[in-house]
């Protein structure tokens, strides 16, 4: 098949589970008042953990989305993935005939994968051996079943993977998925990420590296990007899925075009497997080859999401970069971190910050960076403080940097017609 280079790629459709609540618009009503999504867990005893706190989902219903003999062969982040497929679909009105399937991709970002049902299963078979465990163990926690299982129900029969990068699996997956549209490898894909780790076992091993908060009587303060005061990040679950399209169909079916992704970039540090290299020089470079290779203008490049964890050497890594690339234009950049409400979902973060980021460009609204109450002098550019406000965003980019020194920035901007 002859390959097509620079085809243009717009997103159709949004969906999403997270602290804030499942659907886009109860996200969005939350990120305009500023409103957190952490609390105390109340999943699993946490009494001796040293952090209690966490984003855990606490209004989603599986059989609002997926039959009932099917949940139990998922793990959450299955069933988080399913739930944020189906509400993009719906909004997309994305349809294919069987002939065009074989272009219709799946593709999602999965961190760390079915970590509560290895949990669960491997009490039982310290018991029992192999008497209690299901024929659906494997297929439940496997990471590249959230595709898997996307593309059965929708009958998408394209490129169909999962993208395992840490913290920037899903950002990953979305930009994979952007260039095999624009290279004509695909017409459509249903992609994103998702995440279910807040376990035990996953928010003790985050909690023993000493990365998260342990502002355990203030919840809704803890997640804390670019302030003074931040001491880790708060480890969350969720999902969310974008629909892509190469633009020429999506107009052609009469689609509504959401925003358009115009660039994608992706390299390592080479560093350390779980900090930033200095001045983050990683994040810098990566930012610049998005700009560079989609000959973006820096000038024009008016909000960024940012990866903002709110850890004190990832916060001023991130800030030291965007300064790096943009000069004296960095001052006029809005830039937040949407962690500060949703606290960090891990594989899944990147997907959540796009479909914020796509928002932002449509809704003409910038979301706020909550609990800034004590500035940081190195950390000094307009993280727009606890409070939305209105702007007309020409360029945005969402960054996410993941362990093992691996980054990546989407490009997002207004779909014009030319």
């Amino acid at each position: 098949m002859r390959r097509i280079l620079n085809r243009r790629v717009v997103v159709t459709g949004t969906g999403m589970v997270t602290p804030l609540g499942t659907g886009v618009e109860r996200n969005w009503e939350a990120l305009m008042a500023g409103r957190s999504g952490i609390g105390r867990i109340e999943r699993f005893d946490v009494s001796d953990f040293p952090s209690q706190i966490a984003g855990e989902i606490r209004d989603f219903n599986p059989e609002d989305w997926i039959d009932r003999k099917e949940i139990r062969r998922m793990d959450l982040f299955i069933q988080y993935a399913m739930a944020s497929a189906e509400q993009a679909m719906r909004e997309s009105e994305l349809k294919f005939e069987p002939e065009e399937a074989e272009m219709i991709g799946v593709i999602v970002g999965v961190g760390i994968g079915g970590l509560l049902t290895i949990e669960e299963y491997h009490k039982h078979f310290l018991v029992t051996r192999l008497k209690k465990v299901t024929p659906f163990f494997i297929p439940k926690l496997i990471s590249n079943l959230a595709p898997g299982n996307i593309a059965i129900r929708y009958g998408a029969k394209g490129i169909n993977l999962t993208t395992t990068s840490a913290c920037a699996s899903a950002s990953h997956a979305i930009g994979e998925a952007f260039r095999m549209i624009q290279q004509g490898y695909l017409n459509a894909a249903i992609t994103g990420g998702t995440e279910a780790a807040l376990t035990p076992l996953g928010l003790g091993g985050f909690a023993v590296m000493r990365a998260l908060s342990t502002r355990n009587d203030e919840p809704q303060r803890a997640s804390r990007p670019f302030d003074r005061e931040r001491d880790g990040f708060v480890m969350s679950d969720g999902a969310a899925i974008l629909i892509l399209e190469e633009r020429e169909r999506a107009l052609a079916r009469g689609a509504t075009i959401l925003a358009e992704i115009v660039g994608y970039a992706t390299n390592g540090d080479a560093y350390h497997i779980t900090s930033p290299s200095p001045n983050g020089e990683g994040a810098a470079r990566c930012m610049q080859l998005c700009l560079r290779d989609f000959d973006l203008d820096p000038n024009e490049v008016d909000y960024i999401n940012a990866h903002g964890t709110s850890t004190p050497q990832g916060d001023l890594a991130e800030t030291q970069a965007i300064k790096q690339i943009f000069g004296e234009h960095a001052a006029q950049i809005a830039v937040s971190s949407t962690k500060s409400m949703t606290g960090h979902l891990l594989g899944a973060a990147g997907a959540v910050e796009s479909v914020y980021t796509v928002l932002a460009i449509g809704r003409g609204m910038v979301p706020p960076t909550i609990n800034q109450e004590y500035p940081d002098p190195e950390c000094d550019l307009d993280y727009v403080p606890n409070r939305a406000r209105p702007a007309k965003i020409r360029l945005a980019l969402n960054n996410s940097f993941g362990f093992g020194g691996t980054n990546t920035t989407l490009a997002f901007a207004p779909h014009i017609e030319n």
